[in-house]
C-alpha cells in the first residue's frame, strides 16, 4: 500500500516491521486507514484494543473486539480491517518476520494451538490495566535516549507474551473439556482449517469432505447451519483474499498469481475474479 499520510507512516507498518520490533499506539482513525483489502502479515502482531470497538476478518472468519481485548496475529495471517470506532485506541508490540526466524525458534506459538483457540482473548479491567501500564513502560523505555531496549531484552518479552497466550489456550482447552463437545462447530473449525492449508490446491467441497471422511450433503448442512455461509463460498472467499492481496501489494504477474492459487488456465481465473468480485484482476489491481 501506497499511503502519502505522514501520521500513518509514523504508525504501523502494513506488512512487515522494518525493524526488529516496534511499540506505539494508534487511533481508530489511522487504522481505518488499513481498511482498504486484505493483506498478508508477515510479522508477530500483538494488540490491546484500549477503548472502542473494531470488526475484521482474520483468514476467512469475521470478528468483532471491544475494549480489554487482546489480539495475537502470526505470521501468514490475511487480515481485511472493516471498522474501528472513532474513539478507538490500540496499543501494539509488533516482531519483525526476521526477528522471529532468528529468536522464536524455540517460542513460537504452535499453528496447533492457534487453530484450536481464538487470536481474540477476552480480559477483565484488572487484566487489561496490567497490559496497559506494561504497554506504557515498554514505550518510555523504548523512546527515551538512549533507549533501554534492545532485541535481546525484547526476546523476554516475546517469550512472556507468548507464555501467556499459551496459558490462555490451556485453560480454554481444559474448560471445553468440562463441556460437551459441539459436533458441529469441530466440523466447521476442521473445515475452515483445511480451507486455510489447501485452498490453493482444493477448490471443490467434495475434496475437503473426503478428506474430513464425511459425506458431502452432511459438510455442506453443518457448515451452513453453523456459519449461515455455504462451503463453497467460504473456499471461494479464501482464495479470493490471497489473490485480492497479491494483486494489491505486489507486483507479481497475473498469470503467475492465477497459477499459485491453482489456475491452470489464466482466463478462467480471470472470469472466477470478474464472477465474484465485478471487476477483472487487471482493472482490481489498478483500483
Amino acid at each position: 500500500m501506497i499511503d502519502n499520510s505522514e501520521e500513518m507512516q509514523e504508525n504501523i507498518p502494513l506488512l512487515d516491521c522494518p525493524v526488529d520490533y516496534l511499540i506505539g499506539d494508534a487511533s481508530g482513525k489511522i487504522m481505518n486507514e488499513y481498511g482498504r483489502f486484505p493483506c498478508k502479515i508477515k510479522c508477530g502482531v500483538y494488540a490491546l484494543i484500549v477503548r472502542g470497538t473494531a470488526s475484521a476478518t482474520i483468514n476467512i472468519n469475521r470478528m468483532d473486539f471491544a475494549t480489554n481485548d487482546v489480539l495475537l496475529i502470526e505470521p501468514g495471517t490475511f487480515l481485511l480491517i472493516h471498522e474501528f470506532s472513532e474513539d478507538a485506541l490500540v496499543y501494539y508490540i509488533l516482531f519483525s518476520s526476521a526477528f522471529l526466524e532468528k529468536n522464536a525458534t524455540n517460542t513460537q506459538v504452535s499453528p496447533n494451538s492457534l487453530r484450536l483457540s481464538s487470536p481474540i482473548i477476552h480480559l477483565s479491567e484488572e487484566q487489561a490495566g496490567v497490559l496497559i501500564d506494561m504497554a506504557a513502560v515498554l514505550n518510555k523505555a523504548s523512546n527515551c535516549t538512549p533507549s533501554m531496549l534492545n532485541a535481546e531484552r525484547m526476546i523476554h518479552v516475546y517469550h512472556l507474551l507468548n507464555t501467556s497466550y499459551l496459558q490462555h489456550v490451556k485453560n480454554c482447552e481444559e474448560q471445553m473439556m468440562l463441556r460437551p463437545q459441539d459436533r458441529k462447530s469441530e466440523i466447521y473449525q476442521d473445515f475452515c482449517n483445511l480451507v486455510m492449508k489447501n485452498y490453493a490446491k482444493w477448490h471443490h467441497v467434495n475434496q475437503y469432505a473426503e478428506a474430513m471422511r464425511i459425506t458431502v450433503p452432511h459438510l455442506c448442512s453443518t457448515i451452513k447451519q453453523v456459519s449461515d455461509r455455504t462451503a463453497g463460498d467460504i473456499i471461494i472467499e479464501a482464495t479470493l483474499t490471497d489473490a485480492k492481496a497479491q494483486l494489491k501489494i505486489s507486483n507479481v504477474q497475473i498469470k503467475e498469481i492465477a497459477l499459485s492459487l491453482g489456475f491452470e488456465n489464466v482466463a478462467f481465473f480471470n472470469r472466477f475474479f470478474k464472477t465474484n468480485v465485478g471487476v477483472t484482476p487487471k482493472i482490481y489491481r489498478m483500483g
